[in-house]
């Protein structure tokens, strides 16, 4: 199996939204991958508290696949593509890690 997290740090404000706002945006975006993604296993999509300190990363999505050849043909699947198309826009930064386990 392997795990793939994603975090994103939301630009201050893009698109006429705030980083917050941008991120619960992108979270709702990914509603459905999970029954529309064959290779996408299970996806759990968290928001950072707004508590939390500032600089934290706003968006973390936790991916799990049966096998690389599974993460690679999600990351090519047209509705992962437009998605990230769209963070593009919106995203300061991007920080990735996947693994066995």
């Amino acid at each position: 199996m392997i795990k793939h997290i994603c975090m994103f740090k939301m630009k201050e404000s893009a698109n006429g939204k705030s980083g917050y706002e941008n991120a619960m945006e992108a979270a709702a975006r990914l509603d459905g991958f999970e029954q529309k993604i064959p290779s996408l296993k299970k996806i759990e999509v968290k928001l950072n508290s707004k508590e939390a300190p500032q600089d934290n990363y706003e968006l973390v999505l936790i991916c799990d696949f049966d096998d690389i050849e599974g993460l690679n043909a999600y990351q090519k699947n047209p509705l992962h593509v437009e998605f990230g198309k769209m963070l593009a826009e919106v995203r300061e930064s991007r920080a990735c890690i996947d693994y066995e386990f």
